[in-house]
């Protein structure tokens, strides 16, 4: 066990009317739940943290007593963005740990095999993220015209967990910092310096929770 898992759940839900989707129930478990158990499942993974927003942070923790979640550590309150909530989840995680792991907390569905196969590939090449081969053809428009058509075959949607070996990503947070650069996507933070990460095929079950719609697919999924 080398891995701290960062489950990043401190978002405003702005497109789920109000509702916050980290405790929607999908066929009766909430979504953070069943990400953090997914990760309980993992061997690699030595503890759980989850950064959610202030008032969530009890709510989690009762959470994790009632579904037996045991390698949660830490819950901790998110940033004003996406890269500053995980850069406070990496603040607490143990010093065992030699990989880091970070997780869309609206990613319900997520594979365990498939987490330990990203956690496989960055212990190679020093990061890897989940991701799926894009099923359309894919065009870039500027002022609503189009001015290129990218070969499909190269193109891969980009999913979480995305895992890093620690000294990877504390050097991407701090080459970040230094230079005024928020970025969306943890890949962009060893990208920044350099890494070149590997992309670990994954399922294209392992979708995100944003809409109101996606809880139903993601319950049809279960079902299916």
């Amino acid at each position: 066990m080398d891995t701290s898992a960062i489950i990043v759940s401190a978002g405003n839900s702005t497109r789920m009317n109000g509702v916050d989707k980290q405790f929607i129930k999908i066929c009766g478990i909430p979504v953070v739940v069943r990400s953090m158990l997914a990760f309980e499942k993992c061997e690699s993974v030595l503890e759980i943290i989850v950064v959610t927003r202030e008032e969530s942070i009890e709510k989690i923790k009762e959470y994790a007593l009632e579904y037996g979640i045991t390698k949660l550590s830490k819950v901790v309150s998110g940033g004003k963005t996406r890269q500053e909530s995980v850069t406070n989840g990496v603040r607490v995680i143990s010093d065992e740990a030699k990989f880091i792991a970070v997780h869309d907390g609206a990613r319900p569905l997520v594979d365990p095999s498939d987490i330990e196969r990203t956690i496989a590939d960055a212990r190679v090449f020093g990061g890897a993220t989940l991701g799926v081969p894009v099923k359309d053809t894919i065009k870039v428009v500027s002022d609503g015209l189009i001015t290129d058509t990218p070969p499909r075959s190269s193109l891969y949607i980009t999913q979480t967990p995305q895992v890093f070996k620690r000294s990877v990503y504390m050097r991407g947070i701090e080459f970040a910092s230094r230079n005024y650069l928020d970025f969306t996507d943890d890949c962009q933070l060893a990208e920044a310096i350099g890494v070149k990460v590997c992309m670990t095929t994954g399922n294209y079950k392992n979708i995100k929770i944003t809409t109101p719609e996606d809880a139903s697919v993601a319950e049809a999924l279960l079902n299916s």
